[in-house]
Formats: C-alpha cells, sequence, structure tokens
C-alpha cells in the first residue's frame, strides 16, 4: 500500500486454504474492510491498483458508509501513475451515500448501494475523518502489579479442577502455562474500577506464544480463564491462535467497554496491523474459542464491535450476551472474513447490527436479537445456515442486499425461526429477471413464523415490477427464491411456496424443530467428579503407550455415579483399539489428543477403530466434547472413530472434536516427510488413515456438533503453512439406520470420498462442507487405496476413458458427497470445493477441476442452497440420467442451487 493506512484497511480476500505461492484464486479477490468512529486518524489511504477488485470495491463503499465516516472512489489511472494521494469523491451529489434498501422507520441508513463496478486494476482511495488509530501487534507488555482489591471468585469446575498435570507434545518449556486465570495470575480488575487491557493482553500473549507473524501452531495451546466480574477495557484484547477465551458460566463476566475505547473490537480474533495485513490468514484460522461473556458496550464510542471474528474450521461462539446503545452505529459481532465455522446460543441487544457477517460458509443456531436496527447483515457468503433464530424489535431481520448490481451473498437458509414486531423479515435483492450473478441471493425459509412481521416477510429491494412486499405476514412452512430441481435436471427460476421437505420424525425434537442440543459445559457438576486421566495412570507424553491404561481409566470413571472423565491437554499415544464405555461422559482440556500410533493400525487390509464408542448392539449414553484425534506416523488401518452406540436423541453426541491427520507438530506427517509437489508419487510414509468418522449400522442417536475431519494440507508448525501432501482413504461415513445429526459438519481432502451416506436412515446435515485433494488426480481417486467392498468404496464407473466434458477435466476425483440407498436424507446447506489440479488453479476460474460432485444412488433426499465449486456437474442423480449441470447456476464464488429432492425407489 502507499500512503497511510490503518488496522481496518482492506485485504485480499484469499481462496480456501491456498499455498504460499498462490493465495489467491482467479478473480475472486475481495477487499473487506470495517471503519468504526474509532478506528483511524483522518487520512486518505491509497489502495495499491491490484488490491481492489471490483467486488472489493463495493465492499468498501458500502462499509465506510454503514458507519457514515469515510468515503471511497476510484482515482485515474495518471493520478496514481503520479503517485499523488487525491481525494476523490463518491459518485452522486458528494454526500456519503446511503441508499435505503427498504424505506427506513429507524433513523439509522439501510446498506448503501454499491457503485457500477470499477476496473480491479483502478486505484481506489479511502477519505476517513478523525479518530485514533488502533494499535499495531505489540510488544508482549510486563504483567501490572495486582490491584488492591478482592479477586473474582467462581465455584465453576472449569476455574477450580487440578492443573498441574497438562503437557503440551512438542513444547518443552517445562514453566509454560495451559490454563491462564486472568485475575489471579495476571492481575485483571474485576471490579470494572481499572483498566484491564493490559493484564489480558498479557494472560494471552505469555509463554512466548502464536501472535502476530506467527502463523500458526500447535504447541501453544492456551485456555484463557475470566472468573465472574467487570473487566473494563479501552483497546482490543488481541487473541492468540489456539486460545480459548472462556467465561464463568455460572456467573458470566462483562466485558466493558470504556467511552475511551479505541479500536475495531474489545476482542479480536484476527487483528490488523498498522500496513492493513491480517496476524493470520483468515482460512486457515482454525482451533479457537470463546464462550460465556457479556460484552457491554453501552458506555462506549457510538462504534466498534463487540467481536471481531475472523476466524475459520474448529472455532466457536457460545453463550455470550452482546449488550449495546441503541441509536448507535456498534455491531455484537464483526466478522469481515472467513471460512467457519459455528456459533451458538448467543443474545444481541440494542447497537446497528446485531451480526454484521461475511465469510465462506458457517452454521448458527440459537441466536436471540432484540431491538437491534438490523439484526443480522449479511454482507457476502457462499451459503449459510440460520437455525432457531428469534429477532424482536428490529426494523430489518435478515438483510442480504447488499450490492444489487453484482451481488454479493450466495445464499441462506433460515429454518425453526420466529421475526416478531421487526418491520421486514427479510431483505433481499434476487431478482427473476435480471439477477447478477444467476443465483446470487439464494433463500430458503423452512418453519418459519413471520406473522408477527409489520410490512413484509420478504421484501425485494430489486425488483422491475415494482413489487416489493414478496411475502406477506405470515407462518412459513416452506419457501424459495433461486433455482429449484425435483429429481430432474432442468429448473427455472423460482420465487414462491414450495414443497416442504420430507422429515423423518426421529430428526424432529418436541417442538417439531430439527433436534439440536448444545454443548453441554457441565456447569453444576462439582470440580471433585473430574476424574483426570494423567493422575489415574496414562502418561500423556507421546511415547509412553496409553492403550492399556486409558482403557482401565475409562472403566473406572465410568463405574463412578456422576463423575466425569477429564483428558489433561496432552497426547495419548494408542496402539490397539479403545473401547468407550456405554454410559460415560468424556472433556478434555485444550483439544487433548487421541494419538493412533501407525505401528498399531498400519495393517489396510484389516482396519480396526483408533476409538470404538459402544460395542456393535450397545445401548447408552456418551457425551464427547473438545477432544482431538490424531496420529503418529502414517496408520492406513485406522478408524478414527468408529461408533456403534444406539442412544436416544440427546443422550449421546461429539461436540468440539476433530480429527486432524497430519500437519501438526510430532505427527511424522509433515512437510519435512511430506511435501506438496505437483511431481510426487504417493509414498506410503505419507498415508494417512483407512476411514476418520463411521456411524455404524448398528448406531443411532448419533449427534455431531461442530466436528471437523481434516487430512491437512499445509504444515500448521511453518510460518508460510506450506502445502503437504497426505494420502488418506475416507472421510466421514454414515451407516447409521439415525437418527443422525451432523450440525456445523467439515470432512475435507480424503481421497475417495469427502462424506458417504449408506444405507442410511433419517440423517440431518446442518452445513456439510468439503475440499477435494488438492493433489487430484495426480494420483487419481483410484490411487493409490484399493477399493474395499466391504465399505461400499466408489468404483467410478461413472469415469471411463473420453466420458469427461473436456479431455482436461478429471472423473477421478474425490466425491464430495455419495448418497446410496437411503431414505430421509435431509440437508440444510452445503459447500463441496473444488480448488486445484494437482496443486494447479488454472482450473478454478474455468469451472472445471473435477466431473462431478455429488452422487445419489436410489435414495430419498431433499437438499437446500446447495453449493459446489469448479464441478462441472453438480449432481448425478441416477435416477435422472443425466447430471444436474453447474453452469446455469452460477452464484458469487460456486454454483448454487436451492433445492434439490429426489425419491427412493
Amino acid at each position: 500500500m502507499a500512503a497511510q493506512t490503518s488496522a481496518c484497511a482492506p485485504t485480499a480476500r484469499r481462496a480456501k486454504r491456498p499455498s504460499a505461492f498462490s493465495r489467491r484464486i482467479g478473480q475472486q479477490r475481495i477487499a473487506p474492510i470495517h471503519c468504526p468512529e474509532s478506528t483511524f486518524l483522518n487520512s486518505t489511504f491509497l489502495l495499491k491498483p491490484k488490491m481492489v477488485s471490483s467486488r472489493g470495491f463495493k465492499l468498501l463503499t458500502a462499509l465506510c458508509a454503514l458507519n457514515n465516516i469515510c468515503t471511497v472512489s476510484a482515482l485515474p489511472a495518471q493520478q496514481a501513475q503520479g503517485q499523488i494521494p487525491t481525494i476523490v469523491t463518491v459518485p452522486g451529489d458528494g454526500s456519503i451515500p446511503a441508499a435505503p434498501t427498504v424505506p427506513a422507520q429507524a433513523p439509522a441508513p439501510a446498506p448503501v448501494n454499491a457503485p457500477a463496478p470499477v476496473n480491479p486494476s483502478t486505484p481506489v482511495v479511502v477519505t476517513a475523518p478523525a479518530a485514533p488509530a488502533s494499535p499495531a501487534a505489540p510488544s508482549t507488555p510486563a504483567a501490572p502489579s495486582l490491584p488492591d482489591l478482592a479477586t473474582g471468585s467462581s465455584d465453576y469446575w472449569l476455574a477450580s479442577i487440578d492443573r498441574s498435570n497438562g503437557s503440551v507434545w512438542g513444547n518443552d518449556d517445562a514453566s509454560y502455562k495451559i490454563f491462564r486465570n486472568v485475575v489471579s495470575d495476571y492481575g485483571a480488575d474485576p471490579s470494572g474500577n481499572s483498566d484491564s487491557t493490559e493484564a489480558i493482553n498479557k494472560a494471552i500473549a505469555d509463554g512466548n506464544r502464536c501472535g502476530f507473524d506467527c502463523g500458526s501452531s500447535t504447541v501453544h495451546p492456551a485456555i484463557v480463564y475470566f472468573p465472574p466480574g467487570t473487566y473494563s477495557v479501552s483497546k482490543p484484547i488481541q487473541m492468540f491462535y489456539y486460545t480459548q477465551m472462556i467465561g464463568d458460566a455460572n456467573n458470566l463476566p462483562i466485558i466493558k467497554m470504556t467511552s475511551s475505547f479505541e479500536g475495531m473490537a474489545m476482542f479480536d480474533a484476527d487483528p490488523y496491523t498498522n500496513n492493513g495485513t491480517n496476524w493470520y490468514i483468515n482460512q486457515n484460522n482454525f482451533f479457537r474459542q470463546v464462550r460465556n461473556f457479556e460484552f457491554n458496550m453501552e458506555d462506549g464510542p457510538i462504534g466498534g464491535a463487540g467481536i471481531h471474528w475472523q476466524v475459520a474450521q474448529a472455532t466457536s461462539l457460545q453463550n455470550l450476551v452482546f449488550r449495546m446503545k441503541k441509536g448507535s452505529n456498534q455491531q455484537g459481532i464483526f466478522m469481515d472474513n472467513g471460512s467457519g465455522g459455528w456459533i451458538s446460543d448467543c443474545k444481541f441487544i440494542g447497537g446497528k447490527f446485531g451480526a454484521f457477517l461475511g465469510s465462506q460458509q458457517f452454521t448458527t443456531r440459537n441466536l436471540e436479537f432484540q431491538d437491534c436496527d438490523t439484526a443480522i447483515y449479511m454482507n457476502w457468503n457462499w451459503g449459510w445456515t440460520l437455525s432457531n433464530i428469534t429477532i424482536s424489535g428490529s426494523r430489518v431481520g435478515i438483510d442480504m442486499a447488499n450490492s444489487p448490481a453484482n451481488l454479493t451473498t450466495g445464499s441462506i437458509i433460515l429454518s425453526d425461526s420466529t421475526i416478531t414486531n421487526t418491520q421486514y423479515g427479510v431483505n433481499t435483492s434476487y431478482s427473476l429477471t435480471d439477477n447478477l450473478p444467476v443465483t446470487g441471493n439464494t433463500l430458503v425459509l423452512d418453519n418459519c413464523d413471520m406473522s408477527g412481521v409489520t410490512t413484509a416477510a420478504v421484501w425485494a429491494h430489486k425488483n422491475p415490477e415494482g413489487k416489493q412486499a414478496i411475502v406477506a405476514p405470515s407462518m412459513i412452512k416452506t419457501w424459495a427464491q433461486g433455482n429449484g430441481f425435483t429429481q430432474s435436471a432442468t429448473s427455472n427460476a423460482t420465487q414462491g411456496e414450495i414443497a416442504s421437505p420430507s422429515k423423518a420424525a426421529s430428526l424432529l425434537g418436541p417442538d417439531g424443530k430439527i433436534f439440536a442440543r448444545s454443548k453441554p459445559q457441565y456447569e453444576d457438576v462439582p470440580a471433585n467428579k473430574f476424574i483426570s486421566a494423567k493422575a489415574n495412570g496414562c502418561k500423556g507424553d507421546g511415547e509412553t503407550d496409553d492403550t492399556a491404561a486409558m482403557q482401565k481409566f475409562l472403566k473406572t470413571v465410568a463405574a463412578q455415579p456422576g463423575a466425569i472423565a477429564y483428558f489433561d491437554h496432552g497426547a495419548y499415544l494408542v496402539n490397539d483399539t479403545v473401547t468407550i464405555p456405554d454410559e460415560i461422559k468424556i472433556t478434555g482440556e485444550v483439544w487433548p489428543l487421541i494419538v493412533a500410533n501407525g505401528a498399531g493400525f498400519s495393517d489396510i487390509a484389516n482396519p480396526k477403530p483408533v476409538w470404538q464408542v459402544g460395542k456393535p448392539g450397545g445401548t447408552g449414553a456418551v457425551e464427547i466434547s473438545e477432544l482431538m484425534f490424531e496420529t503418529k506416523g502414517p496408520a492406513p488401518g485406522a478408524v478414527m472413530i468408529e461408533w456403534n452406540l444406539n442412544s436416544k436423541a440427546g443422550d449421546s453426541g461429539m461436540w468440539d472434536c476433530h480429527v486432524r491427520i497430519g500437519g501438526s507438530a510430532n505427527t511424522q506427517l509433515s512437510e519435512d516427510q511430506c511435501p506438496g509437489t505437483p511431481t510426487t508419487n504417493p509414498d506410503p510414509k505419507c498415508y494417512g488413515v483407512f476411514l476418520m468418522f463411521h456411524a455404524t449400522p448398528q448406531s443411532g442417536g448419533v449427534y455431531l456438533e461442530n466436528n471437523w475431519h481434516w487430512v491437512a494440507d499445509h504444515d500448521l508448525e511453518v510460518a508460510n503453512q506450506t502445502q503437504i501432501s497426505i494420502y488418506s482413504a475416507r472421510g466421514t461415513l454414515i451407516q447409521s439406520q439415525g437418527p443422525v445429526w451432523l450440525w456445523g459438519s467439515a470432512s475435507e481432502h480424503s481421497v475417495l470420498y469427502n462424506y458417504q451416506i449408506d444405507g442410511a436412515e433419517a440423517v440431518f446435515g446442518g452445513f456439510m462442507q468439503s475440499e477435494t485433494p488438492y493433489f487430484q488426480p495426480n494420483p487419481l481417486a483410484t490411487e493409490p487405496f484399493a477399493v474395499d467392498t466391504r465399505y461400499n468404496d466408489p468404483t467410478f464407473g461413472v469415469c471411463p476413458d473420453g466420458s469427461t466434458s473436456s479431455p482436461s477435466v478429471p472423473c477421478k476425483d474425490a466425491w464430495g458427497l455419495r448418497i446410496m440407498n437411503s431414505r430421509g436424507v435431509l440437508i440444510y446447506a452445503t459447500g463441496f470445493y473444488s480448488f486445484f489440479n494437482n496443486y494447479q488453479q488454472t482450473c478454478t476460474p474455468l469451472q472445471n477441476c473435477q466431473e462431478y460432485m455429488i452422487r445419489i444412488m436410489n435414495s430419498q433426499v431433499d437438499m437446500y442452497t446447495v453449493t459446489t465449486k469448479a464441478a462441472v456437474n453438480m449432481i448425478l442423480d441416477d435416477k435422472v440420467g443425466q447430471p444436474l449441470i453447474a453452469e446455469p447456476n452460477h452464484s458469487v464464488f460456486g454454483d448454487t442451487i436451492a433445492w434439490y429432492s429426489s425419491t427412493q425407489n
């Protein structure tokens, strides 16, 4: 960048986790910017010509206008060449634009209509009024002296459990603290009388952790704990990588914004530096939590946010309250970018935007909005699942109408939700006649009560007939706008009621909504009920075989009424199957590692589970949360998690548990062993596992929430996150007779398939996300692993030689999703992406990185807001006989359809 920049300066949005040598895909560059009043000084910002695409230009314009504090305009090329930072007014009357996309009943302006696209090489000027700059990455502050007051106290088990046994695999610092109490360890003031910013930032940074310019690391995890109290902050709390920010679950600590607050947000998960770069690549910003807080902004400046949440997978926000002043420009959540993720159980009160959202994909559930001017502003996405949303007292419930001339929001599904005492339920810019892109602003409403909306349930900002109230206030059974397909490969654009999905009764709760159960935090369980694995025979050092000790430990805990098995942080090496008792609760300390030793799981012809949840035919109740499963070396005979247990709805589940194959410390599957080079043939020392997750035919009541099954595509311990090649056979296999819930699920980079639903019944997917391995088609998906008929592997019989749409389009690539001989499959949103051919990205702008993405065979399926990327054909349904071609369904990045329904023979 030339001239001055700020902490809210724009950055290019890169494709999902590309390599260090290629971090942009085609023309999908974007430059989101956020300019709250308190962000930067009165300055002119000249952006380099190649930094801002036409889409980025529109976002810059809109976001400046949202806060009424900056203007954006294109500079003539000759002026830029002369390096003269010239202020140019926005087209129009020269004032800050505020185009009311919906008639205002409140004084706050609606989002701006973006100007006509500009050439991506055109320089852009941003002008802003006076306000102090957000700080760049600071040096670690010295620990302040303890305040002269009583420290916050807590009876929550997390605060008082024994922490003496934790250790970090790959971190030799014996003094390293995993658990940090901001009051007792670092001197934060829980009375709110003095500024706690320095103390909290010290608690986060202490121990040479992964902050600015680190990229990523798995060897510096931390829990930063806040006892009950009020903590005044005057600058952003900068969250380092692999950090869990946790407050007392029984008495939420209050993070209070001071009147002199300077910065973008109170908690910042990806800070901007003064030269406009982020600390982390947002699409790789994994492994974070914030839960159990109230963010109070009522005494703060008129702008700013509670949380700047620019994150990727294995992240979550849970049990948060955002309290904002009415009539302000404040935002509860500000999300400008990312590839998440999970948000649940949050409440937003007041402010301009409850949640300002923009990410590739996300799952959000159980959100309540009260008296926000706009409850949810969807700035951009590829796809988004919103479920059980309650909105009251707003002007606009959900605004997805940003940039009607060239839409930036791909799709939203809103289900099981209520909007009342609100003027406009959903504001959209979709048009049946001139939509650009064709399927931008795809929207599905399922079981939504908008009878209490005062003007329109769905308001069309852009409609050639002038009819703007598309749906009157009403109870909406199922409604959609976009391209829909009912067991067909052809469709017309639709905007209206559609047939409701078939919902298996077993998938529903007593209220008729899709069943859900949030991650247990065991608020009422005393600390003495948590039994330590390391205090009971397990070593967790990554070297000692813990198989027998772990099995004994789990049996011991299961025999004690009310006890919970607690895995202190560490690496628990197992050489053989560990069977989880039928009745047990298990949780961990900041994702302790269950490590399959490759030597014990090397027989690919005789795969066996690492963790076996219940014996086949077993019934019971098992809860597992906060664990990480990985390997030490190649383990081609490992089934990382095998779920056999049959449970009643809500009795069993896995929350915030992840399978990570390679790419982290001591896995022996990293850059040194498995570099990602296009000329490399598969090396057995770089084999991953047989299968990451298996719900067997005997299982039932299988509940997964915010689970990420990831074969690493890059090395997390290298600052530039160099690509690696790990050949892991299968992703997530569901053969259960149901019910099964996959809330906020991702499964990436397996060779044969990422998801397979085979002979199953009653399966729900909240958002299902995948990526094709970057190295394919070198080799093809049929290599290096032989087809195993015991697991109904794909044979790729639909890919005879010469069958593809072009000789350059590979057909034998991993399936994003296969559904076979199943019924009662209900999916609320997908994002199945293909970005590379043998690490090259030339296929991406051509939308032809692989031939097929989704296969349906003799199955009853209802899918909504389905997005694929760079697959020539989105869906191949055997009952139709011809594939559903992607090109007529092009959206803001990938290709999107509103729904696809298929029936079983």
